[in-house]
């Protein structure tokens, strides 16, 4: 089954007047801050992805993950978790695109083959339509890391302007280090010029990196472009002790480009900021101490799905569809993407007319959260069991 995923640094596309047209058409029987989860939007605005599988690129860079766990000094591994949640957000489609929403019970599956001869495991699954919610997991037991979350996201509209208010958590945790814990909230992302001007997509407002154990906290504001002036893609962040608000560290650049990171040094002692040497750097970072990444010299690191997929498995439900998109033939788009939803309307008349609660197959409800099921059986200190063991759900 095709898949393609491009790099577009600039985040535009310039619409069809056709296109437009239909836009207008749709924003016309809207009002301003109304939810479009119930909106259907038309085919040329997607990406031939899932929503589940588009939160894999989180998991792309391998080379920021698996080290984390081997760093002893509290502060540069956070510095790290925070360098790997900022290298997530360069990998996206061309133009300005959203990825399907995902239907209930619908989920999706992969593994990872590093280089070093561990391997990883992922999958997701779409655990509530009603608010839409999808709750995922990703486990290298081999390197004693363990991401969990939910994205519980909530479209607006906003006239000239849609958002997409991406609310969940990201838990970043290292087995190894006594469960050590760091909680992720994301950004938002808008998608500018829906009815008039060049079509942008943007992260905005604030995000924030967590972990209570180690008392440190990383607060990051990513900044829109202003209509007249302003750097695209920009963010900037302090890392500080929480407990106390002492700044350590200040970041800044562009999360499609380069991030820079130097120490902290209050202005009236010196004008000289003190910068960070993290650990394993490319040859570019080497010779500017203050890059901490720049994300467009990482390759997004392959992942391997199962060849013979489940009829709920993302890639296999929406196979027509992305080959609709794909070809440009957006009329079998439309007609492959109705297909689907009406199949999942006419299942939730049924399980509401035999009183048949639905229940997720791989997570279990956990207050407002959810669990991945068997979470707290895997043993850490046999990663080998906890490969075998979830290669069994990979089959």
């Amino acid at each position: 089954m095709p898949h393609h995923i491009n790099d577009n640094e600039s985040n535009t596309e310039e619409l069809a007047e056709g296109s437009r047209s239909i836009l207008l058409n749709i924003a016309s029987q809207l009002t301003k801050g109304m939810d479009l989860h119930r909106v259907t939007l038309p085919t040329f605005v997607l990406e031939p992805r899932s929503m589940l599988e588009r939160i894999t690129d989180f998991m792309a860079h391998p080379e920021f993950i698996l080290p984390i766990s081997d760093i002893n000094d509290d502060t540069q591994r956070f510095i790290a978790v925070v360098k790997w949640f900022l290298s997530g957000w360069h990998i996206k489609p061309k133009g300005v695109k959203k990825p399907f929403n995902p239907v209930l019970g619908e989920f999706f599956r992969c593994r990872y083959n590093y280089q070093d001869g561990t391997e990883a495991f992922y999958i997701a699954e779409q655990v509530s339509h009603h608010p839409p919610a999808s709750a995922y997991f990703y486990t290298c037991p081999q390197h004693q890391v363990v991401i969990t979350g939910d994205l519980k996201p909530k479209s607006r509209f906003y006239g000239n302007s849609v958002a997409s208010l991406m609310q969940g958590t990201i838990n970043f945790i290292l087995p190894s280090r006594h469960n050590e814990l760091y909680q992720v909230k994301m950004p938002n992302m808008y998608a500018r010029g829906v009815l008039f001007g060049t079509m942008t997509l943007e992260l905005g407002d604030s995000s924030t990196v967590r972990c209570a154990s180690s008392d440190l906290i990383c607060e990051m504001d990513f900044q829109t472009k202003g209509f007249f002036s302003g750097q695209p893609n920009s963010v900037v962040g302090k890392i500080k002790r929480e407990s106390t608000q002492e700044i350590l560290y200040e970041i800044s650049g562009q999360w499609s480009g380069e991030l820079f990171i130097k120490k902290y040094t209050p202005p009236e002692k010196s004008s000289i900021s003190e910068l960070l040497s993290l650990t394993k750097k490319s040859a570019k970072e080497e010779e500017r101490p203050d890059l901490m990444v720049d994300v467009r010299d990482y390759a997004k690191y392959p992942l391997l799905v199962p060849e013979h997929q489940e009829q709920k498995e993302s890639r296999r439900l929406w196979a027509k569809l992305t080959e609709g998109l794909l070809a440009n033939n957006q009329d079998m788009a439309t007609d492959e993407k109705t297909k689907v939803e009406d199949e999942e309307r006419a299942l939730r008349k049924e399980r509401k007319a035999n009183n048949i609660e639905w229940k997720p197959r791989f997570f279990d409800v956990d207050g407002d959260d959810y669990k991945f099921k068997g979470m707290d059986k895997l043993d850490f200190n046999n990663p080998q069991a906890i490969c075998q063991e979830l290669s069994a759900l990979y089959q």
